[in-house]
């Protein structure tokens, strides 16, 4: 003890120098671990909540020219012809799939931040700046794009189906064995690319938004308070789907559409602009971001809650 007492400032410099990467590894892992966890957590509060915005948005964005007044009527006319369980169509597969969906988002966003520091080894301050986060949520897109893509597919082809009269699947599994027979993986993966070109800005926005407000309503040295964690994960939606809506619109067509109607993301957009001009490209954004603030707000809640509840734990 009497060493560590009269260890001049050089010496505790170099103990610590050699001790931290040992600290800062063991707490990346951990921090891996718990964000993958905890983002399954975050995506079922999400889906619970935003649900039946998403399907008032898909079936703007899909039905034809006249369908539809507005939010107001496809709420309206949904809950008409199947009661309020008609706005939980479809919910299945995002409920299902959106556990290692948010848990993937949420490991690669940690992931990515951890590449952004290997990066930059001599930075002069440990936290991220508000660019940095920004970068990481972009590039934690690429991972999760892998599983959304298919659950969007099938979710779509779910929420669409009953506004003409015609039921034709049974479920997630009967769309499954569908889109196999009918193109194999590639049909149940349509909409991939449009998918990650949603999703790659989208997701920085997202992440960026929620950081950049998370710190404006903390106070340094201060615990994160709930309010603060609800209102910056809304506004982490809203900044998401403020840009995430014209390629959200080119996604729905393309993973709604008969096999062979388009042969890509750009003859879907082609065909948009030509047939219903610019405007056709903000379709649903009115329920997308109705549904951005409460079902975000819902998600980063069950995300820091059951992170603060595993550092408790473990």
């Amino acid at each position: 003890m009497s060493t560590d007492v009269s260890t001049t400032g050089v010496e505790i410099d170099h103990l610590e120098n050699t001790i931290e990467p040992k600290v800062v590894e063991k707490k990346v892992t951990t921090s891996g671990l718990k964000s993958f966890l905890a983002g399954g957590f975050g995506g079922i509060s999400a889906v619970l909540v935003g649900h039946p915005f998403d399907l008032v948005k898909v079936r703007l964005q899909t039905a034809p020219e006249g369908t539809y007044n507005g939010t107001v009527d496809v709420v309206k006319k949904t809950v008409a012809k199947d009661g309020l369980r008609g706005l939980y169509r479809g919910m299945g597969p995002p409920l299902v799939g959106i556990t290692p969906i948010f848990a993937i988002s949420f490991w690669s966003y940690n992931l990515s931040k951890q590449i952004v520091y290997a990066l930059t080894p001599n930075r002069k301050s440990q936290e991220l700046s508000i660019l940095e986060y920004t970068i990481a949520g972009a590039l934690s897109a690429g991972p999760t794009t892998l599983v959304m893509a298919p659950v969007e597919r099938i979710k779509v082809i779910l929420q669409i189906q009953g506004q003409g009269g015609e039921v034709k699947y049974k479920g997630p599994l009967d769309v499954i064995r569908h889109l196999y027979k009918e193109g194999g993986l590639s049909s149940i993966f349509r909409g991939t690319g449009a998918t990650l070109l949603r999703d790659g800005p989208g997701s920085a926005a997202y992440f960026g938004a929620y950081e950049l407000t998370k710190r404006l309503l903390t106070p340094p040295d201060s615990t994160l308070n709930p309010a603060a964690v609800l209102f910056a994960g809304g506004m982490a939606g809203v900044a998401m789907w403020t840009i995430a809506i014209p390629p959200d619109v080119i996604k729905s067509r393309l993973q709604s559409a008969p096999s062979g109607q388009y042969k890509g993301s750009m003859d879907v957009l082609r065909h948009l602009l030509k047939t219903d001009g610019p405007s056709a490209l903000f379709k649903g954004i009115g329920p997308a971001l109705l549904r951005a603030f409460p079902a975000n707000a819902a998600a980063f809640m069950g995300y820091e809650a059951s992170l603060k509840m595993m550092n408790a734990l473990w």
